[in-house]
């Protein structure tokens, strides 16, 4: 019996060109410069230009400590949910 995975990797290997060389790339190289923006020019028809800076936003790192408690986004998605439906509803009013 012939193992999936190997047929798998067969299939992945063939779609890769021989003229394909990628043993001198370097993993990351642009990671930095990016971190810190760039601008996207996009030339339109017309002959304008359409210029947009992109500025990516920080992480949001959890504390080792809530962590704990949310493994993943889904979890913390959910609680903050759930916490964002009790601070919409309006108070009960108070029977006199």
């Amino acid at each position: 019996m012939k193992n999936r995975s190997s047929k798998r990797v067969k299939a992945l290997d063939d779609d890769m060109r021989p003229e394909y060389d990628f043993s001198g790339g370097v993993r990351g190289k642009h990671y930095m410069a990016l971190r810190k923006g760039y601008t996207v020019v996009v030339h339109m028809p017309d002959g304008t230009k359409k210029v947009r800076h992109v500025k990516p936003q920080k992480p949001i790192e959890l504390a080792p400590d809530v962590r704990e408690y949310f493994p993943d986004s889904k979890a913390v998605n959910h609680a903050l949910r759930t916490l964002i439906t009790l601070v919409t509803r309006k108070p009960k009013s108070i029977a006199k």
